[in-house]
C-alpha cells in the first residue's frame, strides 16, 4: 500500500489546490480568537482586527477573527466528499479588554457557522486538559461576585457533511475492516470525555517559531483519524502548524493534505514527517501490544474470548475486529511538490 502526505504554504481560506469533494476527514485546530497567542497571525489578514484589539473592543475583534475562519470553514465545505467528516479541535477564550473580563465562546460561535452551512452536528468531545499551575484562582480570589470559573477543557467539535456514508463494494467493506478499532479503544474513543490525552510540548528550536505553534497532541490526531476514516482516505489538516495530522495519518495509512499558512512552520511539520515512520512503526506496534496485555487480563478474568484476529493470532472480543491490521511503514521519500510518499 502505498500513500502520500502533502504540505503546502498558503492561507487556508483559498486551498485551490484541492479539487471539490476530494476529502474524506478533515481534523484540525484553528488559531484561537482572542487568545493573544494568535492575535498577530489574526492582524496581519486584517488590519481591523489590530485597530479593535488596540481600542479595548473585544467582541469587535472577536467577531472579525470569526470571519476569517469562516472563510476556512467554507473552503473545507467545498473540498469535503459528501459523507465526510470534519474534527475541530477549539478552546473558548477568557480575557480583559478594556479592564473588563470575559469569556469569548469560540466553540458555539463555529458550531454557528457549520451549521450555517447545512452541515450535521455530531456528538461533540470535552477533552479536559491536565494543567501543572499551582493556582488556579481568577478573579477576586476568595470573595464572591468577583471570582471566575477557570477553564480547563477544549471542544472537538464534530460535523458531517449531507447523510452517512455507505460502503457499499467488497473492496470498501474489506477496507473497512481492516480499519477497525479494538473493543476496549472503542470505549475509550467514543466517551463523551477525554481525560486521559496530555496536551503536548512544542519541541521546537526558536522562541518565535514556539510562540506561533500549539500543536494538538498526535494521540488527540491519531484517535480522530481513526474513530472517522478507513485506511487510503484523505485527510486534511488546513491549519497544519508542525504537522501532528499529517503524522497521525501516514501512521494510520491514510492520506494526507496540510496547509499552513506561516512558512516557518512548513520546514518543521516536513522534518516531522520525514522522521514519522520509526515512531509510527513503535506506536503502533505498541498498540498491538496493549491490546494483547488487555485480552490476557481479560481472559484471566472472564474467561477466553470467542474470537481470534486473523492477523495477529491473539484474542479479539468481537467479529469486527478480526480483520484489523496496522500497516508498518517500509519506505519514505520526498517526491515533487512538497508530496511524501509512504510506502505500507
Amino acid at each position: 500500500m502505498q500513500t502520500t502526505a502533502k504540505l503546502t504554504c498558503g492561507p487556508a481560506q483559498s486551498m485551490a489546490g484541492i479539487a471539490d469533494e476530494s476529502v474524506d476527514l478533515i481534523v484540525t485546530s484553528p488559531p484561537y480568537p482572542m487568545v493573544e497567542m494568535w492575535d498577530e497571525i489574526f492582524a496581519r489578514q486584517d488590519g481591523r482586527i489590530g485597530e479593535q484589539l488596540s481600542r479595548g473592543n473585544g467582541q469587535a475583534a472577536f467577531a472579525l477573527m470569526h470571519e476569517l475562519l469562516d472563510a476556512v470553514w467554507l473552503e473545507c465545505n467545498r473540498v469535503m466528499k459528501l459523507g465526510a467528516i470534519a474534527c475541530v479541535n477549539i478552546g473558548d477564550a477568557t480575557r480583559t479588554m478594556d479592564g473588563d473580563f470575559q469569556l469569548y465562546s469560540n466553540h458555539s460561535r463555529i458550531l454557528s457557522s457549520f451549521l450555517g452551512q447545512g452541515f450535521a452536528a455530531l456528538p461533540d468531545i470535552l477533552w479536559r486538559k491536565q494543567t501543572n499551575a499551582p493556582n488556579k484562582f481568577m478573579g477576586s480570589g476568595m470573595l464572591p461576585v468577583g471570582a471566575y470559573v477557570t477553564y480547563e477543557h477544549e471542544y472537538i467539535l464534530v460535523f458531517r457533511k449531507g447523510r452517512r456514508r455507505t460502503f457499499t463494494t467488497a473492496a470498501e467493506k474489506a477496507k473497512r475492516r481492516e480499519s477497525a478499532f479494538f473493543w476496549e479503544e472503542r470505549n475509550v474513543w467514543f466517551s463523551d470525555v477525554w481525560l486521559d490525552v496530555k496536551g503536548t510540548s512544542q519541541g521546537l528550536v526558536d522562541a518565535p517559531t514556539r510562540g506561533r505553534s500549539a500543536a494538538f497532541p498526535f494521540e488527540l490526531a491519531y484517535r480522530l483519524v481513526c474513530m472517522f476514516s478507513v485506511k487510503e482516505d484523505v485527510v486534511l489538516d488546513p491549519f497544519a502548524g508542525t504537522g501532528t495530522t499529517l503524522a497521525a495519518a501516514l501512521t494510520a495509512g491514510r492520506n494526507s493534505v496540510g496547509v499552513e499558512i506561516d512558512e516557518t512552520l512548513v520546514p518543521v511539520a516536513q522534518n516531522l514527517l520525514r522522521s514519522t515512520p520509526r515512531a509510527a512503526n513503535e506506536y503502533n506496534r505498541a498498540r498491538l501490544a496493549r491490546h494483547a496485555e488487555w485480552a490476557a487480563a481479560r481472559t484471566a478474568e472472564s474467561g477466553p474470548l470467542k474470537y481470534a484476529s486473523r492477523h495477529y493470532g491473539f484474542p479479539v472480543m468481537t467479529a469486527q475486529e478480526k480483520d484489523l491490521l496496522l500497516n508498518e511503514v517500509t519506505g519514505i521519500a520526498d517526491g515533487a511538490d512538497g508530496m511524501t510518499i509512504v510506502e505500507q
